[in-house]
């Protein structure tokens, strides 16, 4: 074989060298990263149907092979970054393919974001809108102790007549109206109380020194009215 013949062979032999590692480069080093997990937002929600009623716009945030997260985009394929939307009774609340979430009767359904083979749930509770609120008792007093409880119920005034919300409102603490409590001291959630009836309940955690007047501002998704609703919880040190 001539020199210049051999020249042209090891030249095209880099080249196809070359080739390949670009190839394996491209799909198996940089391969795109797949959708390991998603995540609802927001998660349980609470969606108001009749007179003024609201919808909620959910999102599905994926966390890839790569470590990276991201929006999912609302699609039909649910494959890739896209994500498919269900609701399993539609009769409660219905969601669109872009994630818009409305209530249509009282109840509870799951809602589903699927991306190709994962998915993740969430439940989603439809409720009448309420004109007014009430929250009983209005004034209360606990010890900071981590264990002792205070038990509040709520009732709205809805298209059907009062209802209990008790398990569908959320009470924010705040030093005064409109300045919500960064200390962590109290804390309410949604629980049963002996008669298996719906309360918020409320705790208080040890580490407070000084007696302490919190407002337990009451928060609904389908309220019409414009009256702020609280309770006064006075939180007594140990």
């Amino acid at each position: 074989m001539s020199s210049t013949k051999h020249k042209f062979s090891l030249a095209g032999a880099f080249a196809a060298l070359a080739t390949l590692a670009l190839a394996v480069s491209c799909t198996g080093f940089f391969q795109n990263p797949t959708v390991s997990s998603i995540t609802i937002d927001p998660p349980n929600p609470t969606v108001a149907f009749g007179q003024n009623a609201a919808t909620q716009q959910m999102t599905a945030v994926a966390s890839y092979s790569d470590g990276s997260t991201g929006t999912l985009t609302a699609g039909t394929s649910c494959t890739g970054n896209t994500v498919c939307w269900s609701s399993s009774d539609p009769t409660v609340a219905s969601i669109s393919t872009g994630g818009l979430l409305t209530g249509l009767s009282a109840g509870t359904t799951t809602l589903t974001a699927a991306s190709g083979a994962i998915t993740a749930t969430t439940t989603a509770t439809a409720a009448e809108t309420v004109t007014s609120m009430t929250i009983t008792p209005i004034t209360a007093g606990i010890t900071a102790n981590g264990s002792s409880t205070q038990n509040f119920t709520i009732n709205g005034t809805t298209q059907s007549g009062s209802q209990d919300i008790s398990a569908l409102v959320t009470l924010t603490p705040e030093t005064q109206i409109g300045t919500p409590a960064d200390d962590g001291v109290v804390s309410c959630v949604a629980a049963t109380d002996s008669n298996n009836d719906a309360v918020q309940q409320c705790t208080a955690a040890s580490d407070l020194t000084t007696q302490t007047t919190y407002y337990l501002v009451v928060a609904y998704s389908g309220y019409t009215g414009t009256a702020t609703v609280y309770a006064t919880l006075t939180v007594t040190p140990e």
